[in-house]
């Protein structure tokens, strides 16, 4: 089968090397020079299925508030402009803060991004690859006793997801990252997972690519994505800058654009771009640094070790499709790691931001798209695509190709939201 992928992130790049090792004829097509180019190019290198959680919970309209009229070092910021599709997305946000909604969606990101660390796991042990690698965990640290409580719901649906975790005091947590050490006196606890993961998305997407193209995959690069042929119940080809491209199997993983994309069909996905910003600096000072990956739940800032540099990455912002640089995001990502570690020279870090494709709901959208036979989705991954990359890039394979996938994928496609 000559399948057509959109787009070459690190989820797209997943899904074609899965299905060339199924056998079938792969195409991706990207806009960019080369793989990874654009959210999966410095994002805040976690691969971390503990820590998949959903936004929309029963606090966040009350934090979401507090954040908005905060003047500085705001998780959030929702800049203003008349932008209906965020209007929509941030309404069905909204339906989605009670707390039998938040399980529900927890559980099917955990389900997707536990699969994905397995499957992670096993390439890499296929293949040698290595992308600036650890797997020493993740440790989300706690400055309040309050979040201290509002950790133990989600430990409750760790352990009914069998997914080990343990809550540390600060000599605990100290004795795993010694880095931290002059910082104690900020923190109150913190929530280990040792299952949690480290690496550079955009080191591994390049990797990954090339072995896929020795498998015979085909990278269609500085090619712009135009439109959906249609015919029936069948995508009949894909208007490319350099002219159609046809196959049997289409598959959609261009990320935020995707609704773009889609819509003309009368698709309507529930994907909106929520820019985060990264900071990647080169490390001055091991006994200041981290030796894994550690969040920030004040900030909501990650820090992670990549080699010999440190990636500090976070915030949300809504702004549509913007990708200018605000110099007040950079502010809270400097604080967050100056207070906690400052072995880094922030003066020489590269300033980045990306958007991410965010649902309502969390979850990623995974399957087939009611009719179109031969249409398929695996896109909207939010913060956790280089997470959720090899898994999603399996299981939209296994289902490309008429396989059972090894989890359940029938409430992660776009038919959940009708």
């Amino acid at each position: 089968m000559k399948v057509i992928i959109l787009g070459a992130g690190v989820v797209g790049t997943a899904s074609a090397w899965y299905l060339a090792k199924l056998g079938h004829e792969v195409t991706v097509i990207d806009r960019q020079p080369g793989p990874g180019l654009e959210t999966s190019f410095a994002n805040a290198g976690q691969v971390s299925p503990g820590y998949s959680t959903p936004w929309a919970g029963p606090a966040l309209p009350r934090l979401a508030l507090k954040w908005m009229l905060q003047r500085n070092h705001s998780p959030l910021v929702v800049r203003k402009r008349f932008d209906l599709a965020m209007f929509r997305f941030m309404e069905q946000v909204l339906k989605n803060c009670n707390a039998h909604a938040y399980d529900i969606n927890k559980s099917r990101m955990l389900r997707v991004a536990e699969y994905s660390r397995d499957c992670l796991d096993a390439l890499r042990e296929e293949t040698g690859l290595t992308y600036d690698d650890r797997q020493r965990g993740l440790i989300q640290l706690f400055r309040t006793n309050k979040q201290i409580d509002k950790a133990r719901h989600d430990m409750k649906l760790l352990s009914d997801s069998a997914i080990p975790h343990a809550l540390l005091n600060v000599d605990q947590i100290l004795a795993r990252e010694p880095g931290l050490t002059h910082a104690r006196h900020l923190l109150k606890g913190g929530l280990y997972l040792p299952g949690d993961q480290s690496g550079d998305a955009h080191i591994f997407t390049q990797r990954l690519a090339k072995m896929a193209a020795a498998l015979g995959v085909k990278f269609q690069y500085d090619t712009v994505v135009k439109g959906v042929d249609a015919a029936a119940d069948e995508v009949m080809s894909i208007r490319t800058s350099a002219g159609h491209v046809r196959g049997d199997a289409y598959i959609v993983s261009m990320g935020s654009y995707s609704p773009l994309l889609l819509k003309p069909l009368g698709i309507r996905l529930p994907v909106y771009p929520v820019k985060g910003y990264s900071l990647t600096l080169p490390l001055t000072d091991e006994t200041h640094a981290p030796l894994s990956t550690v969040n920030d739940e004040t900030y909501k800032v990650a820090i992670t070790r990549l080699g010999n540099r440190i990636r500090v990455g976070g915030t949300a912002e809504l702004t549509g499709y913007s990708m200018r640089l605000s110099p007040d995001r950079r502010e809270g990502l400097e604080l967050s790691f100056s207070e906690l570690f400052g072995g880094g020279d922030l003066s020489a870090a590269h300033y980045w931001a990306g958007l991410r494709p965010c649902t309502p709901d969390g979850t990623p959208v995974i399957g087939g798209v009611s009719g179109f036979k031969n249409l398929w989705l695996n896109t909207g991954h939010g913060t956790l695509g280089w997470t959720m990359a090899c898994g999603s890039g399996r299981l939209i394979a296994d289902l490309v190709h008429g396989r059972k996938p090894d989890i359940p994928a029938l409430d992660l496609s776009l038919d959940r939201y009708r």
